[in-house]
């Protein structure tokens, strides 16, 4: 089955990785895999499987390419064929306690372990790089307001142990493992490309101090640059919004007396200057201040700074400053140098980039993911605790503030952070041009995809479909996901979710008196994947194939898989409730947490951090032997025990779902595929099936007790991938006797009326709202069964959101969706608002519009002027 691939957003012509899935029993386990390029050209390809179907056919393959010149065409990937050897591979060699990475451009050698990530990198015989480092400043308090005296601590990171992931021959990936000193443990991986002069690296660190006393100063990466050339043919590079800084460590250029023009153009071009001609310039040439310091300070995404000094102990001159550095820099001269930059740079602040010591033999480039020049990392609590000290008057908080709280659980104590950073070795100064083009791979990194119909053909990641515009009710919807999408990409920019710790969130909730998001009530602020805007934006993505969208999902997924869940400590495994800071609710749960979230982001990449989320939650349900999700609201009595584990059947199974069925399909681990299957034996066994609400799970087992005989029913069950992760299952056609039964009847009797649900489960339902979330429930019964009237039912029901006033669905009460334009004074700046939008209510209607587009576009009723108008009932 030959598969058509296209650039996502821009072209690359170094290394790319790429995920495909296939439909089952297509492509067999172990089949190579062939590359030809836009001229029908075979080009080296080095590939593996990351998931299998039931039957081990491949489910999903990746592929390391080295595209050379890209083109403008298409690239084909065929299974079955031998694929091309690369003229030069990337090779790993141990040496002695050394790694060796040679690319053929450039030879890497890493310590397996010790100070440096990097010993030194070698281009045509000759040392570019030296020590590359992880470095960083732990401050002993908070930066004070007004002056006051604290204590800086310099650390150098420390290696512990170095992995070869994959040695070629056209990728290779190498995993070190340590700790910045004594604390913040982290995982850098490098990767390496056959013929490239370029090495990615991806840094996690987890945060593990305390903090009331541990004080984040700054923390970066740190390059040393063998400099051999006159000063004058030594060249600084620093990225600003629209091209770059262009100077040389000692400028010919405005000088009294004029070295020539070519000896000018030379200098600003990076070119050797040469001879200098003029007697009165080269005679005087040890009178030209050398500038030994540069940087870059991007304290905010509004603007950052540039400085240069002629050496330590001298004052700093200021240079013209911008708006959004694009990260990246160089320092060198015309004999080779170093490239280096950091993704996302501006919209991660604060950071840095810093040259060091240009006039000397040995200058360092480094790249700072928290700036030392900004206030010390602060992750305090935000508040007092309000007297907030019983479960009693922490739900009464709930109530005015939405904010779950609970003294000591504001704790960041294990989450962590991503970066993405470039180390380029040159041997010569780049032109301007190549510098532009390496910064803008580096931001956004070259992607090879699928079409949306070829990924819906392969049958993964459920019920979806591209984009149908074929009448004006299905155009309608289109247009209002569209609406969705770019309204939250605006809100992103006109509200500056950016940070550090932020960046990649959205806000929950809008304040429509102060036009802006409630980022400072309670539990109204940042969203953490409260009902799914992950799956929506990954919905989007895979059905319209648009490069924004998935840069947006994928800073999303980045951002939430890292702050919003907990990596080491006593809630490993889960995530953090909705809160004005990411880890500050007390609600700790699989479903933040959950795989369902991640699967995209790594299937269509093959990100190995994004791999290391997955297999974090493998096993999430052991957390929930020490943690209590519901313990503030049971009115049962219950204690957390190992035998018979309190696991809702709806967000709770969800996700320890994914996450088995992940686990399987990644390793063909039987433990996983157990627990799974047993699982859903067990709710097909319980006599009330998915509507019982809460199964107790022997962890030793793997199986639920199914002697459980009630009725409980959640708004929240079927929001947070349960829909998703229940398709996928079903579409697999596992062999488990009452599963589909006991999903069929809950997708049916969610919305039925009362007395439908009193006849099959003895009394009507209670807790149901959210109801044009769960018209996909109805949708897909309708669909699997073939029932119109329930079709019916859910198109009424996704146009009519007919809840509770608490829950109803603000979208449904704007018959028009639009932006309206908000000037100042009482804002701070113009801003076009769309105070009808929440982000709760955004995710459901993008996944319900989706889903019921996929299952029950025929039965949609049609209308010449727009939206269906359904009577209310």
């Amino acid at each position: 089955m030959e598969t058509t691939l296209r650039w996502l957003d821009r072209p690359g012509g170094q290394g790319v990785t790429w995920g495909v899935p296939w439909p089952r029993g297509t492509v067999a386990a172990g089949a190579p895999f062939g590359l030809t390029g836009p001229g029908g050209a075979e080009l080296p390809v080095q590939s593996w499987t990351t998931a299998t179907w039931p039957d081990g056919s491949v489910k999903w393959s990746a592929h390391a390419a080295v595209p050379g010149d890209p083109g403008e065409g298409a690239y084909r990937l065929v299974p079955g064929r031998n694929p091309a050897a690369p003229r030069v591979p990337v090779t790993v060699a141990r040496e002695g306690g050394l790694l060796r990475v040679s690319t053929g451009t450039v030879t890497w050698t890493i310590a397996e372990e010790g100070d440096t990530l990097v010993r030194s990198a070698h281009r045509d015989g000759r040392e570019i790089l030296r020590d590359v480092r992880l470095v960083s400043l732990r401050q002993d308090g908070p930066t004070p307001d007004e002056g006051g005296a604290v204590r800086r601590e310099s650390v150098t990171g420390r290696v512990e142990r170095v992995t070869v992931e994959q040695d070629g021959p056209v990728r290779a990936v190498i995993r070190a493992e340590g700790r910045h000193g004594d604390w913040l443990p982290f995982t850098v991986r490098l990767y390496f490309y056959a013929g490239a002069e370029d090495v990615r690296i991806a840094h996690t660190f987890v945060w593990d101090g305390d903090p009331g006393r541990d004080f984040l100063a700054g923390l970066g990466l740190r390059a040393g640059v063998v400099m051999r050339d006159e000063p004058h043919d030594r060249h600084v590079r620093l990225a600003g919004s629209g091209g770059f800084l262009t100077e040389a460590v000692r400028g010919l250029t405005g000088l009294r007396r004029d070295p020539g023009e070519d000896v000018r153009r030379a200098q600003v071009e990076g070119r050797p200057c040469g001879p200098i001609g003029n007697p009165e310039v080269a005679g005087r040439l040890h009178l030209i201040p050398a500038w030994n310091d540069y940087t870059l300070d991007q304290n905010s995404a509004d603007g950052y700074l540039l400085r240069k000094r002629t050496a330590e102990g001298h004052a700093w001159v200021t240079i013209p400053s911008g708006t959004r550095s694009a990260g990246y820099g160089y320092v060198g001269g015309i004999s080779g140098g170093l490239g280096f930059g950091l993704r996302d740079f501006w919209r991660l602040h604060p950071t840095r980039l810093d040259v060091r010591d240009a006039a000397t033999g040995l200058a360092t480039a480094t790249v700072w993911l928290w700036s030392p020049s900004a206030p010390a990392m602060d992750l305090r609590f935000w508040h007092d605790g309000l007297g907030q000290d019983t479960f009693a008057e922490q739900l009464e908080g709930l109530e005015i503030t939405y904010e779950d709280h609970e003294p000591g659980f504001g704790d960041p104590y294990g989450i962590a952070r991503t970066h993405e950073l470039t180390l380029r070795v040159y041997g010569a100064t780049p032109a301007h041009p190549d510098l532009a083009a390496h910064a803008a791979a580096m931001n956004e990194p070259p992607l090879l995809v699928a079409s949306p119909e070829r990924i819906r053909a392969a049958g993964v990641f459920g019920d979806w479909a591209p984009p149908d515009r074929a009448t004006p009710a299905r155009a309608a919807i289109e247009d209002r996901l569209d609406f969705l999408f770019d309204l939250y990409a605006r809100e992103r920019e006109q509200r500056r979710w950016y940070g550090f710790w932020d960046y990649g969130d959205v806000m929950h909730t809008y304040d429509a008196d102060r036009h802006t998001w409630r980022y400072d009530v309670g539990g109204y602020a940042w969203d953490n994947s409260e009902l799914s805007p992950d799956l929506w934006l990954w919905y989007q993505f895979l059905r319209t194939g648009r490069a924004d969208v998935f840069r947006f999902a994928e800073a999303m997924t980045r951002h939430t898989g890292e702050v919003d869940v907990y990596h080491l400590g006593r809630w490993k495994g889960l995530g953090s409730r909705h809160n004005v800071q990411h880890w500050g609710c007390s609600c700790k749960q699989l479903r933040i947490s959950s795989a369902a979230y991640r699967r995209f982001l790594y299937y269509l990449t093959a990100d190995e951090r994004t791999g290391d989320l997955l297999d974090e939650v493998a096993e999430a349900e052991e957390a929930y032997a020490a943690l209590d999700p519901l313990r503030k609201v049971r009115e049962d009595d219950y204690t957390p025990d190992p035998s018979a584990l309190s696991v809702g059947l709806g967000a709770d199974w969800g996700a320890l779902a994914a996450a088995w069925l992940t686990r399987w399909e990644r390793y063909g681990d039987g433990r996983a595929r157990d627990k799974l299957m047993r699982t859903m034996a067990g709710i097909g066994a319980l006599p009330n099936g998915f509507l019982t609400g809460e199964a107790r799970l022997d962890l030793a087992t793997g199986r639920f007790d199914t002697s459980r005989d009630t009725v409980s029913v959640s708004h929240l069950s079927a929001v947070f991938g349960l829909p998703e992760v229940c398709s996928e299952l079903l579409s697999l056609g596992l062999d488990v006797p009452g599963f589909e039964r006991a999903w069929l009847d809950y997708c049916r009797l969610y919305l039925a009326t009362p007395e439908a649900q009193a006849a099959e489960t003895g009394r009507p339902l209670t807790g149901i709202s959210l109801i044009q979330a769960h018209s996909r429930l109805a949708a897909y019964a309708a669909a699997r069964l073939d029932d119109a009237d329930l079709a019916a039912l859910a198109w009424r029901r996704f146009f009519h959101d007919e809840g509770d006033q608490l829950n109803s669905n603000p979208l449904q009460r704007e018959p028009d969706w639009r932006l309206t334009r908000v000037e100042g004074p009482h804002v701070p700046a113009a801003l076009w608002d769309a105070p009808f939008v929440s982000t709760n209510d955004a995710a459901q209607y993008g996944l319900a519009a989706i889903q019921n587009l996929a299952l029950i576009a025929r039965h949609l009723p049609e209308s010449n002027d727009g939206p269906p108008a359904f009577p209310r009932t």
